[in-house]
């Protein structure tokens, strides 16, 4: 299937699909899969605190996908990447030849003169409309926006992806790429329909084969269902949504009882090393672990090419069912 747009030909992609920064679980192994499979991912900085650890990713990464790209997701939350470190993180990526970047977290607007000069593709990362149209403003060269289905961050908005899709159509002149519950081909497809320059996806691509943590883990994404995330932590105004277990239960009953708690309230439960954990272990009783409404979908654990793949298949299936509604009337 041959699907041009913006996101393919800027970077040869076969499919105009882009696997966003995940963290603790995005690393060189993960982005050549990826890679290899046609589409492209991204390492996280925040995985990698050590900017001497982050090179030796970037490294590996540049020789486990040989000529094929790769991008870096660097996470502007101040509790991930102290401010500071930033800039460096930015020169860092650049001076190791990767071109790609996805930020997240907060506007990249301090840094664009800096990103811009040494060469970056821009792929700011957004929850809604509001703010891809401010990322436009001050000069990225792509957004993604992801909708309320998403794992991890919706948001406070919690707009959908479907209504995002057709607001960002009308109202953004850069080229948008749209994620949160995509995990079928006919979603890709559909996207390109409606003006999308590519998908974001998360949760349909925890069962690779390739992914770095345990195969208890991929199973429990496999066993649940589109029924089995939760939203929490928006007391404190940084919504997620993760996997339901004992973490968000206990976390959800917190929030209802003290809506005042604030984050130290919450920060034994919410640590991102908890949840790290059960990446290591298969446990996924604990932690707060992102997934989306994409559960639905992750029916088997595989090599990340069988799933793109079939998500090829089911793209082309889609565009075919198109085309025959299309010509059926003209």
């Amino acid at each position: 299937m041959i699907l041009n747009t913006p996101l393919t030909e800027e970077f040869a992609l076969r499919l105009p699909v882009l696997a966003g920064g995940l963290m603790w679980l995005a690393d060189a192994d993960y982005v050549a899969a990826c890679a290899h499979a046609g589409i492209m991912g991204f390492v996280t900085a925040a995985s990698f605190p050590d900017p001497k650890d982050l090179k030796t990713e970037i490294t590996k990464a540049k020789r486990l996908c040989g000529d094929k790209p790769f991008g870096v997701n660097v996470s502007m939350l101040p509790k991930l990447v102290p401010g500071e470190k930033t800039a460096d993180i930015f020169k860092l990526i650049a001076d190791e030849g990767v071109k790609a970047i996805e930020t997240s977290g907060r506007n990249p607007e301090e840094y664009m003169e800096q990103l811009k000069a040494q060469g970056s593709f821009v792929i700011h990362k957004v929850p809604s409309v509001r703010f891809a149209l401010k990322a436009q403003s001050i000069g990225v060269d792509m957004v993604a926006i992801v909708g309320a289905e998403c794992g991890g961050h919706p948001g406070l908005d919690l707009i959908g992806t479907m209504v995002n899709n057709a607001l960002a159509l009308e109202r953004l002149q850069i080229p948008f790429l749209i994620g949160g519950g995509i995990g079928h081909g006919a979603q890709i497809s559909a996207a390109i329909a409606m003006g999308a320059s590519g998908v974001v996806m998360g949760t349909r691509l925890l069962v690779a084969e390739e992914l770095n943590a345990h195969r208890n883990y991929k199973q429990a994404l496999v066993d649940a269902t589109e029924r089995d995330t939760a939203l929490t932590m928006h007391t404190v105004r940084n919504t997620i949504r993760t996997l339901r277990n004992e973490t968000t239960d206990v976390v959800a009953k917190l929030e209802l009882e003290n809506p005042e708690i604030g984050f130290e309230g919450l920060r034994a439960h919410v640590a991102g090393t908890v949840g790290r954990k059960a990446y290591e272990t298969g446990d996924v009783s604990r932690g707060m672990l992102s997934a989306g409404h994409a559960l639905g979908l992750t029916d088997k654990i595989e090599p990340m090419a069988e799933i793109i793949a079939r998500l090829e298949a089911q793209a082309e299936a889609a565009a075919g069912r198109l085309s025959k509604a299309t010509h059926a009337h003209s």
